[in-house]
């Protein structure tokens, strides 16, 4: 393979939301080099590569930061990072404020003030949004982007992160980043459960199909200290299309009903995983198709949901359309989706301190694949980027770069050069994932088990999963796009392999459907005040139980 050696004082690995708004972070505080890898292109990449229709995180008139806080923390039962939650909410405001001087559309009412949709958000004509924040960072002089570049690794040197590998998707060239700090920006994961729509239709889902937890997956072989991969996110969907229900439900203000018309959603609670689990219930006892009651709704709230949905899944749109009946008329079949691990709804993700470092040196982690910040959304991700650009600022003040050993090179160089040799696997990528899906979907709380599972199931898929990384090794890939999907199933294997870790050590159901243990159905006292952290040390996973902190005050690691 060509090599590429590149030198830079920040790397920013992912160019999705946050990624993007800490390279405008850094370039606008310092003159400091920028590089920015993206296996996609940056203009359509990441959550927003769609568009949105809201921000779901703000502080609206008479409200503060705390509110904010206060109300994720409640809806994570109590399993979060206070110190983030504040340190991100502070900045909402802030960051939102500059989304619009960058073009971005935001409702007003009749006075000229903001939209608001709810306590929290507000509403926006959102289908520009990334394009918006691509153009800002392409057009700094000290910002360079590397489009269709996948990363593949940390690069480690004297002890800390000293860059990253990365191969070239279209020239097929090994790239060797240097840089003086890393931030992992890529997201968190999708496709590691089997999804609703079988077949080609695989991909329509809640998530984005191209995060594969490639983040995750290089801290955790790393050795980095990861948390909370047991809180799981499940979304509440349109049935079919996989379209947001939120829009529904704070929009028009769509209740959860049953097929006798009742109204479920205050039976088992409002939280966002109590809302999964009441459909799931609910459908189990033979009251199903569950709904969001749209009938009824005005002419001007149909027209402003059509609108809406324009901005973010048209195929809801589309299917209004096509069958001749709109929402007013028809109420909207819910489902819940297969389980995720995403840090931008739930606390899964890098253990960081509260200037978003990780336990390795030399590297920081914002949006997705932060952990213990629930609830974060567009602005939140956009508030971490800013944190930890400056704090990486800081770091590159008082650190020289350090030289990535040849030998290292070498090992990952030959890695890649494995997989596009001699073609004697007897199975596809393509295979293997679904495998790995099925094995998920049956042994470790999928849709097939109503999202439940018990000790012994989740030993069976540790034991099938680890099999699979062994195959998994042998894969042959004839082009660097097809090396880059052996990659992202290696990465979902090892993130499986971590949520299992963590579904068996926390001995309790803190969050129905998102962690629906069999074996400790109620809540623990003892869980309650725990965070399940996690270290991969030598080949194997070691649980660590970390107290949670009480307050916003500033957490700094003790023993990295």
């Amino acid at each position: 393979m060509k090599v590429k050696k590149l030198d830079t004082d920040i790397l920013i690995i992912g160019g999705g939301t946050a990624g993007c708004y800490a390279a405008l972070t850094a370039a606008e505080n310092s003159s400091a080099s920028v590089l920015i890898c993206e296996k996609a292109h940056i203009k359509r990449s990441g959550c927003l590569a769609a568009g949105v229709n809201a921000l779901n995180a703000y502080i609206v008139e008479g409200k503060t930061p705390s509110f904010y806080a206060d109300y994720a923390m409640n809806d994570a039962a109590g399993i979060a990072r206070y110190d983030l939650l504040l340190t991100m909410s502070e900045r909402l405001n802030k960051v939102t404020a500059r989304l619009e001087k960058m073009g971005l559309v935001i409702l007003k009412d009749e006075n000229g003030r903001y939209a608001a949709r709810g306590n929290r958000n507000l509403k926006i004509n959102g289908e520009n949004i990334k394009p918006l924040l691509a153009s800002a960072v392409e057009g700094l002089e000290n910002v360079k982007v590397l489009n269709r570049v996948n990363i593949i690794d940390y690069a480690m040197a004297d002890g800390r992160v000293a860059g990253a590998y990365g191969i070239g998707i279209e020239d097929g060239a090994f790239y060797v980043i240097r840089a003086g700090a890393v931030l992992i920006a890529t997201g968190g994961a999708a496709g590691i459960y089997k999804p609703n729509n079988p077949g080609f239709s695989r991909h329509k889902m809640w998530y984005p199909p191209f995060n594969t937890g490639a983040g995750y997956a290089m801290g955790i072989r790393a050795g980095a200290e990861m948390t909370t991969f047991e809180m799981r996110f499940i979304a509440l969907r349109c049935k079919d299309t996989i379209a947001p229900t939120g829009t529904l439900a704070q929009g028009v203000g769509a209740k959860q009903i049953n097929s006798l018309g009742e109204v479920y959603e205050t039976r088992y609670g409002l939280t966002t995983s109590e809302r999964v689990y009441g459909t799931v219930n609910e459908n189990q006892e033979g009251r199903g198709p569950c709904y969001l009651k749209t009938e009824g709704i005005t002419p001007e709230q149909d027209e402003s949901l059509m609108k809406a949905y324009l901005n973010m899944a048209p195929s809801q749109t589309l299917k209004w359309i096509e069958s001749g009946l709109a929402p007013s008329r028809q109420n909207v079949e819910i489902e819940g989706t297969e389980p995720y691990i995403v840090g931008g709804h739930t606390a899964s993700g890098y253990w960081v301190d509260t200037n978003r470092a990780t336990t390795l040196k030399g590297l920081y982690a914002a949006g997705d694949v932060a952990g213990g910040c629930p609830q974060k959304y567009v602005t939140g991700a956009l508030a971490e980027g800013e944190i930890a650009a400056l704090s990486m600022l800081g770091y590159i003040r008082d650190n020289e770069p350090a030289d990535i050993p040849e030998e290292d090179i070498a090992l990952h160089i030959a890695e890649a050069e494995k997989f596009t040799g001699g073609n004697n696997s007897l199975f596809t990528t393509e295979q293997l994932e679904e495998a790995m899906q099925t094995v998920m979907d049956s042994y470790a709380g999928g849709i097939k088990t109503n999202y439940r599972f018990t000790g012994a199931q989740l030993e069976i898929a540790r034991q099938k999963i680890k099999q699979l990384v062994i195959l998994s090794g042998r894969l042959h890939a004839d082009d660097p796009q097809e090396l880059m999907y052996i990659y992202e199933l290696r990465e979902r294997l090892t993130v499986a392999l971590s949520v299992i870790a963590h579904l068996e050590a926390r001995k309790e159901t803190r969050w129905h459907s998102f962690a629906e243990n069999l074996d400790h159905p109620e809540k623990s006292s003892e869980f309650g005040k725990k965070f399940v952290n996690s270290r991969l040390e030598n080949g194997e996973i070691r649980i660590i139980l970390r107290d949670i902190t009480e307050g916003g005050e500033p957490y700094e690691h003790s023993d990295r």
